[in-house]
């Protein structure tokens, strides 16, 4: 097993690279000889059937869980994480929810205040959110904390893990458009899991497919445009094409039930 950072100021082509990761739960294999990179300021969505083990990579990537087999470099400064269940405090307010990475980071009340409602700000939160509790807030208004919270430490990566898999289809469209506009905002780069093409084909630059049972990471493919710039049509286009006639697709919406996904 092998973790490795690079030294903060690191000139790299590469945000992330993870090389040869294997993992197991309970002795049964998830993850096998998992070769993955991304650059710096590019977002790659991570697709595959249910089951295959996107979201156990993610954890290893981001350091939540430690692999088994292979090597995680990270090539960016610092990062921040969006899980499909936001996770917030529900004793705190929205402020502070956001503000919390800082309180852990020892900066002060007021430093974190200005920080906490700058990050609601990039996320269209208005000031008499910021004071209302998780059970008060939308499920969007949730998600919308939830990314503020993974932006207040400036990060220059970010994991999102099936973010919006739980949100309705137009309020998924809206998360989609506050995080491509502010991955073009704060230029950084990110590993975004999702089992939705449409969902993959909008907010990335690249789409890498992994095998039904987490064998290999089986193809990849290269979004033509800018990520805010395609439009529906040409989005949908896409996607068919890649469901009727690329065969990297043929097994992406099948199902495994296991532990993990």
């Amino acid at each position: 097993m092998a973790r490795s950072s690079k030294a903060v100021g690191c000139k790299t082509m590469s945000a992330l690279v993870l090389k040869n990761i294997g993992h197991a739960f309970l002795g049964r294999t998830v993850l096998n000889s998992i070769n993955l990179s991304v650059a710096t300021s590019e977002i790659v969505a991570l697709v595959g059937p249910s089951g295959c083990g996107k979201s156990t990579l993610i954890h290893i990537a981001s350091g939540i869980i430690e692999q088994i087999q292979g090597s995680v470099e990270h090539g960016y400064n610092r990062h921040g994480m969006v899980f499909q269940d936001t996770r917030l405090l529900p004793w705190a307010n929205a402020r502070d929810n956001i503000a919390y990475p800082l309180r852990i980071a020892g900066i002060g009340k007021t430093e974190r205040r200005k920080l906490a409602e700058k990050a609601a700000e990039q996320v269209s939160l208005e000031q008499i959110d910021l004071d209302k509790y998780p059970v008060e807030l939308s499920g969007g208004m949730r998600q919308r904390v939830s990314i503020a919270r993974a932006l207040v430490m400036e990060p220059d990566f970010i994991y999102f893990d099936e973010p919006f898999t739980a949100l309705d289809v137009a309020l998924k469209r809206r998360m989609q458009d506050l995080l491509i506009a502010s991955a073009q905002t704060s230029r950084f780069a990110g590993l975004f899991v999702t089992h939705d093409l449409m969902e993959a084909t909008r907010i990335a630059h690249r789409i890498i497919v992994l095998d039904v049972y987490g064998n290999s990471i089986i193809g990849q493919r290269p979004i033509p445009g800018e990520p805010g710039t395609r439009s529906d049509i040409e989005v949908f286009t896409r996607v068919q094409e890649f469901l009727h006639d690329d065969p990297l697709f043929r097994h992406i919406h099948d199902v495994d039930e296991r532990i993990v996904a």
